[in-house]
């Protein structure tokens, strides 16, 4: 996993201090696991609406 990590950040042109390896292994699993998650929820149950009011701050 760790060489894998390198490999892709390294072909990004991002180097890294091998001391940060296991922390970033660490956050790499994470973010797959999340990732994993999102893929297999109902993403109609995660609906989110975002409502722009031009001077919204001064409704009374």
């Amino acid at each position: 996993m760790k060489s894998f990590i390198l490999d892709v950040l390294e072909s990004k042109g991002v180097s890294v201090p091998r001391e940060h390896l296991d922390e970033l292994a660490t956050r790499w699993q994470a973010i797959e696991s999340m990732k994993r998650e999102t893929e297999q929820a109902l993403l109609d149950d995660y609906d989110i609406a975002l409502r722009n009011i031009p001077g919204g701050d001064h409704i009374e």
